[in-house]
């Protein structure tokens, strides 16, 4: 069972968040770590049910980053309940947020680009076509998230799990 829950979210869950999410899981896979699932979801019904958008896909294996076929779908409140972290590509996702959770439930949400100190969304291509930009993005968000992560309680140095010497 993963110790940490990620989820990205996006207007409709076939560009941006299923971008994070498959660049997400390849930085933790070669970083080690074995202890945080990933997942997308739509804040909106527009894709739900479509796979990832074919401009996220082709930037995705331009990139060497693995991805499978998946479907879109919504977040509800009860279901956010099961993450620990949301993880939001822009303003309106944010509020959309808000919306959804209320403002107790905010205090587990974050804008991607927050993590990387940078003041500004993760521009959708979905109306850019600039799938380019959006991963440049999205690396820099998750490169940044993964240093933000707790360290793992199942690393080599945690102390159930170093071994004697002798």
């Amino acid at each position: 069972m993963a110790a940490m829950r990620i989820l990205f979210v996006c207007h409709g869950n076939i560009c941006r968040s299923p971008m994070a999410e498959f660049v997400m899981k390849d930085l933790l896979a070669k970083a080690g770590r074995n202890d945080v699932s990933v997942e997308s979801a739509a804040l909106h019904t527009d894709e739900i049910g479509s796979d990832t958008h074919y401009g996220t896909r082709r930037e995705l294996t331009r990139h060497g980053v693995p991805f499978a076929p998946r479907r879109a779908w919504l977040l509800s409140a009860s279901r956010a309940s099961g993450y620990d972290l949301i993880i939001g590509m822009d303003r309106a996702n944010m509020a959309d947020l808000r919306r959804l959770l209320g403002p107790a439930g905010m205090a587990k949400c974050r804008k991607l680009l927050d993590f990387a100190d940078i003041d500004r969304d993760v521009a959708d291509p979905w109306y850019t076509d600039d799938f380019e930009s959006t991963y440049a993005d999205v690396v820099t968000g998750c490169e940044a998230l993964l240093r933000h992560l707790p360290p793992s309680p199942f690393s080599a140095s945690s102390p159930s799990r170093v071994r004697s010497a002798r």
